[in-house]
């Protein structure tokens, strides 16, 4: 497995009519679409949570977005529901960090960009959350059409500001809910 795969099956191989034209199973839950990652990258998932495929790094900022792929999509993807849908989630905000503390991620193409900030944003931690509405807003200025990935960053922002986490994320993990977590839940549109 390399890469060049994982951002092509991603993003739409480089010539294809899919190429860098945004697609709905990124924010819709589909289990033929998870289904489909498990079958393609299943066995990687597992090295990128150990640690593993860091030779893509090598490869320049496009390499990098590929492991932050795997361990911050893949993952939500494949394990859904499941508490190692976020296992991925402290080395990919490691790797997005670099990318954007370097200046690298502005190497990347705009769409591929917000996927290697999509770590900052879901994190459960303050200051990570104003870094993901700097970067959010920051491309949404710089290239029109961003407006929405925007808005989820400050939704995002909003939950972590109010309640130090992700309330959705708490019977996944075991978590006991607060009941005004509990009542946050039952409006629409609480659970990314």
């Amino acid at each position: 497995m390399t890469a060049q795969e994982v951002r092509d099956f991603w993003f739409g191989a480089p010539g294809s009519d899919a190429a860098g034209q945004p697609r709905k199973e990124w924010f819709v839950k589909s289990e033929a679409f998870d289904e489909e990652i498990k079958q393609r990258f299943g066995a990687i998932i597992p090295q990128a949570i150990a640690g593993g495929l860091r030779e893509w790094d090598a490869e320049g900022p496009q390499g990098v977005l590929a492991r932050i792929l795997v361990l911050d999509q893949f993952t939500r993807n494949a394990y859904r529901n499941k508490p190692e849908s976020f296992a991925g989630d402290a080395l990919a905000l490691a790797a997005a960090r670099e990318l954007a503390d370097s200046g690298a991620h502005k190497q990347l193409p705009p769409l591929l960009r917000a996927f290697a900030y999509m770590p900052f944003e879901h994190a459960e931690d303050a200051f990570m959350q104003e870094r993901a509405v700097e970067l959010f807003t920051a491309l949404a200025i710089e290239h029109p059409g961003f407006d929405d990935m925007l808005d989820y960053a400050h939704r995002h922002r909003g939950v972590i500001a109010r309640f130090g986490r992700f309330p959705h994320r708490n019977e996944i993990l075991g978590r006991a809910s607060t009941q005004e977590e509990i009542e946050f839940l039952r409006q629409p549109g609480s659970r990314f």
